[in-house]
This record gives C-alpha cells, sequence and structure tokens, in this order.
C-alpha cells in the first residue's frame, strides 16, 4: 500500500513541477509580448470610423473620470453611444454633462429600457446596436468600470490591420482601493488569468474592452446571438469559434478597474465568472476545474507527505520539503514577472499598487486557492445575481426567469441575499427591445 501512495505522491509532485515551469514560461511570454506591443504605441495609425458603446448603471467608482478618458481617444474618427436602462439611472447627469462638454465628438446617450428576455448589459447592446451609421467599419466596447489609455481605441483597431481576425480583446487590471486581504486575494488571482494572456493563445474575448469587424458583426449574426443570454462576451466568443474567426489579445488595450469588495461578494464574483463559463464556454470551465483542482491537491499532497514522514513514514521529510519550497519559488519568479508588467501597463500606478504587487509575489498561492473555491462553487447552482438583478440560467445559457431586487445594492453589484424575491419566469413571446429614448448623434464640432 505504500508504494502505490509513493507512487501517487510521486506522480502528482512531477505533473506540478512540470505545470508550474510551463506556466512561468508562459508568464514570461506574456511580459514579453507586452512589452514588444507597448513599444509600438505611436507606430500605429489605423483607418476606419468607429462606433463605440459603453453600457452604464449606477456610479462606478470615478465614473466621470472613466468615461472622460472615452472622449479623450486619440483615435480622430469615431462616435460613442452610452447605454442605460432607464432614464433615471445616476450614470444618466453624469453622461449628459460630458456630451455637453465635448462637441467635437459624436456622441448619444440611449435609454434602452428594462430587459424581460436577456441580460440587461446584453439587452442594452441590443438596443444600441439595432441602429449603427453606414459609414461604421468597427464596433468597439468598453465597460464604465474601466479607464481606458488614450491610446486604447487606436490600438484595439490597429491590431485588424493585415490580419483576418474575428475579434481583438483587452482585459482588466484590477486597482484595490483598499488594501484589504480580500481586494489583494482578487488582485493575485486576477495577474494569474492575466498572464495567460498572449500572443495566439485563445479564443475568448473580454467584454470590458474589445473590437469587431462591423461587417463581421453582421455575417455571424452576433446581435441576434445575443437574444435571450446573459453574457455578452463568452456569447461572441462561442460565436466566433464556430465561424473559425479568431481572437487576438492587446496588451495596450489592458484597463485599469477599481476593486473593493467584501469577503461574501469577493466569492460571489468568482463564483459568478465562472458560472457564467460553465453555461457558455463548458470546455474553458473544465480546464479551469481541473487545473485548479489538480493544482490545490499538489499542494496538499505536500502537506499530507511531510506530516506522513514526521509519522515515519517511508520517505524523508527533506523530500515534500524541497518540492514545496521548488513549487513556491516557480510561483514568486511568475509573480516577480507579472509585476513587471505594471511598469509596462501602468507605470504611473506603481506606487499605488506597490502592496499589491508584493502580495501577489508572495502569496500568490491563497489567490489559487481562492479561484479553486470561485471554481468548484460554480459547479452548483443556475442563478446569477449581477448589478442587483437575479437570473435563473436554463440550458445553452438561455435566461428562464430574472427577478429585480431592491434599491439598496451593496457597492459591488451583488445585492444582499436577504433582498432575494421570488424570480418570474419569462412570458414565451415578450422581448422588450424598445429605446425609450435615443437621441440624434451630436455633430462633431
Amino acid at each position: 500500500m505504500d508504494a502505490i501512495w509513493l507512487t501517487l505522491y510521486g506522480i502528482v509532485s512531477v505533473v506540478a513541477l512540470v505545470q508550474t515551469v510551463l506556466l512561468g514560461i508562459q508568464t514570461w511570454e506574456h511580459r514579453r509580448y507586452g512589452r514588444s506591443c507597448m513599444a509600438k504605441l505611436d507606430a500605429a495609425r489605423p483607418k476606419g470610423r468607429v462606433a463605440l458603446f459603453a453600457p452604464c448603471k449606477g456610479l462606478d467608482v470615478d465614473l466621470e473620470g472613466n468615461l472622460r478618458a472615452i472622449f479623450e481617444q486619440d483615435y480622430p474618427d469615431y462616435e460613442v453611444t452610452f447605454i442605460v436602462e432607464s432614464d433615471d439611472d445616476p450614470a444618466c447627469d453624469v453622461v449628459r454633462r460630458l456630451i455637453a462638454e465635448h462637441d467635437g465628438v459624436a456622441s448619444r446617450l440611449v435609454v434602452a429600457g428594462k430587459s424581460v428576455t436577456s441580460g440587461q448589459k446584453v439587452h442594452n447592446l441590443r438596443a444600441a446596436t439595432a441602429s449603427v451609421s453606414d459609414d461604421v467599419e468597427y464596433l468597439a466596447f468598453i465597460d464604465s468600470d474601466a479607464r481606458p489609455r488614450r491610446e486604447w481605441l487606436r490600438m484595439l483597431i490597429a491590431r485588424f490591420e493585415g490580419h483576418r481576425l474575428g475579434a481583438v480583446t483587452g482585459y482588466r487590471w484590477f486597482v484595490p482601493e483598499r488594501n484589504s486581504l480580500v481586494n489583494l486575494l482578487l488582485y493575485s488571482l486576477n495577474c494569474d488569468v492575466m498572464s495567460l494572456l498572449g500572443r495566439s493563445s485563445h479564443y475568448l474575448v473580454w467584454g470590458g474592452s474589445w473590437a469587431i469587424r462591423r461587417d463581421v458583426f453582421d455575417q455571424i449574426g452576433l446581435r441576434d446571438a445575443w437574444k435571450g443570454t446573459l453574457s455578452d462576451d463568452l456569447v461572441a466568443t462561442q460565436v466566433l469559434r464556430r465561424a473559425k474567426l479568431p481572437v487576438r489579445f492587446e496588451p495596450a488595450c489592458v484597463v485599469a478597474s477599481p476593486v473593493n469588495y467584501d469577503a461574501a461578494g469577493m466569492l460571489s464574483f468568482v463564483r459568478r465568472q465562472y458560472l457564467v463559463g460553465r453555461h457558455y464556454t463548458p470546455d474553458w470551465w473544465i480546464l479551469a476545474l481541473f487545473a485548479s483542482t489538480f493544482t490545490t491537491l499538489s499542494w496538499a499532497a505536500q502537506v499530507a507527505a511531510w506530516g506522513w514522514a514526521l509519522a515515519d513514514g517511508p520517505l524523508s521529510p527533506w523530500l515534500p520539503v524541497a518540492v514545496g519550497a521548488t513549487l513556491f519559488g516557480t510561483y514568486v519568479y511568475r509573480g516577480r514577472v507579472r509585476q513587471q508588467m505594471v511598469d509596462v501597463y501602468f507605470p504611473q500606478r506603481g506606487a499605488e499598487l506597490d502592496a499589491a504587487r508584493r502580495f501577489d509575489i508572495w502569496l500568490n498561492p491563497l489567490g489559487v486557492m481562492v479561484n479553486w473555491l470561485g471554481v468548484f462553487a460554480s459547479m452548483f447552482g443556475r442563478h446569477i445575481t449581477w448589478r442587483n438583478i437575479r437570473y435563473r440560467m436554463g440550458r445553452h445559457g438561455k435566461i428562464t426567469a430574472l427577478s429585480r431586487l431592491g434599491e439598496a445594492a451593496i457597492a459591488d453589484g451583488d445585492a444582499p441575499a436577504t433582498a432575494t424575491p421570488d424570480l418570474v419566469p419569462f412570458p414565451t413571446t415578450v422581448e422588450n427591445e424598445r429605446r425609450e429614448e435615443q437621441p440624434q448623434l451630436k455633430k462633431a464640432g
């Protein structure tokens, strides 16, 4: 029996070491690719009119600063559509004020109305993309809690030149509002995911920072594919994959995104990300479940083997200590490489992120554990609460019911469990696509 356990321990340890080495190589490649792309910021001069869509809900942290950055893009030919659920959304005042201040950028505010069959964000995007100017060549999307750099839109569109791509995507870089353990864990977890992105490593779209050609958007029927779903980006991922159109990651389109959670909100957020993935990209979800479970077990194996050795087991206690130290050393290396990217993506935030950077370098295994908890929790249930709306997921990611929670919302968008009313099933033939307000584009000055 001891021989069997020793063999299993050896297999787990060897595979874990190989896995961490490969991840270290991938992290190094992410840094190389990111540095290479960011060194070319001034060279790209793409052309073509862009319709940029920014769905808003509520007052995100420094919403005005985030939306102002949209108006300050150094791209010469674009129009902006802000979309809200209702005219009494507090974001409306901010949007209208910024539109009035920036006469040189064509812009409008669309009030999409309340969704009854889709995720509210998806409903908003379907309403806004129902009428796009004929001269638009690209559609771009950004979340209201993201702060793009001035080159963001230009670099997003530049990636299309010379390539037949389905879409170009950036990603988020969390910026903790306070250095709490919860925020630091989420920062480290997100950095880990971020380092997996490379030149041609994935088909995944991240909905907070991405673009697609107008002809491709129409050709693959993305607006129709969104109908009745919750996720804008993973549905886009599905449709583009079926069309065999690749997605490319553009480092210059990584956006800063503030984060401030309590423990319950953070776990809810992580679970929600993976639960949505379970419904729309099950292959990626299975890979995440397997990889995170194996990583967690590999750490547990070292602790168990060390305890077994101290209890007069058939191996030296120094063996699991050596394996564990080697694993930890690779985590530290990967963390150092990842955090060097702060100086590339956000050099002005280096001091602000100092504590978060140290945490990711030295305590990243704790973030890995949280990631596993989120993936494991996503195995169960089909209800998701997002921005004060509770959804029930059906087969193939279709929304089968939704309910709107009370007005008292917490900051991260997840409503208190005590505020959850009964879900109301959808009428089978109702689709609310009414755009209650759609002002004309303000002409550039």
